[in-house]
């Protein structure tokens, strides 16, 4: 299976992206499958309905959330009437929605994607993050109820994120990082077979700080006081990510490649 997931979409200027670029990306690299982390895509906190509609009709078959889950108030009723959304597993225990879920994809294969949050420097304490993991593991085993499983740990920490890598080594085909919109440099395959990046970056503006216009930020950074509130920057935006090749029969991952398209980041693409 040929898996495609992008990192948290930020503002007008990431969602822009996604609907100019993300059918050219899914068709260049063939993919089979394609996760969107949505949960910044709205004013870069949160996501509406509407923009949930968008980033699906641009062509996303799943879009994960986040610690932002529920900032737009609409998506806790948005989320119970549609199914292709996950928020995290470990959110609040009566949160709406689902954590994970089996999906079906093209010749009768299934891939189930999970979402977690991390508890390392996260402003709310959620629980344990790897319990709930485990469960959804156990529940469709890689190779078995599955041909492919892919985590998306929403988590501030790298330490934490690696461990989480670990900890699903051999288990599930890939497990990647969001929240910081920092890509990182360290996309392996883990030694039991699970791809793994610790964050996918944002999609978004990189002439920025982390997504959000310069100034506001540089300003509170430097003599320590808020003069305005943040706001997305809306220049060319990257799409960044990871794409996943996994062998059918194992689930386990036989490649794996960081994505930068388009905007300040881009680089050629894996064949």
């Amino acid at each position: 299976m040929r898996i495609l997931f992008l990192g948290d979409v930020m503002g007008r200027a990431g969602r822009r992206a996604i609907t100019e670029g993300l059918a050219d990306l899914k068709s260049a690299l063939k993919a089979d499958f394609t996760i969107v982390n949505g949960e910044n895509a709205s004013g870069g906190m949160g996501l509406t309905g509407g923009h949930a509609d968008l980033l699906f009709e641009a062509g996303a078959d799943c879009v994960t959330l986040g610690d932002h889950a529920f900032d737009q108030k609409d998506m806790l009723t948005h989320i119970a009437g549609d199914d292709r959304i996950l928020r995290p597993l470990n959110f609040a225990k009566d949160a709406p929605g689902r954590g994970a879920r089996i999906f079906e994809v093209s010749r009768g294969r299934r891939i189930l994607v999970v979402q977690a949050l991390g508890q390392v420097f996260m402003k709310r304490p959620f629980p344990d993050p790897f319990s709930a993991v485990e469960a959804e593991l156990k529940r469709a085993p890689l190779g078995g109820r599955v041909h492919a499983t892919l985590v998306d740990f929403h988590a501030e920490a790298t330490s934490e994120k690696m461990a989480m890598g670990h900890w699903c080594d051999g288990r599930a085909s890939a497990v990647v990082g969001t929240h910081t919109h920092v890509p990182t440099g360290d996309v392996q395959v883990l030694p039991k077979g699970t791809a793994y990046m610790t964050d996918a970056g944002m999609c978004g503006d990189y002439d920025s700080v982390i997504g959000m216009e310069k100034a506001e930020p540089m300003r509170r950074f430097i003599i320590g006081m808020p003069k305005a509130r943040f706001t997305p920057a809306e220049g060319p935006a990257t799409l960044s990510g990871l794409f996943v090749e996994t062998d059918d029969r194992t689930g386990h991952a036989i490649a794996a490649h960081p994505i930068r398209h388009g905007g300040r980041l881009a680089q050629a693409l894996p064949s």
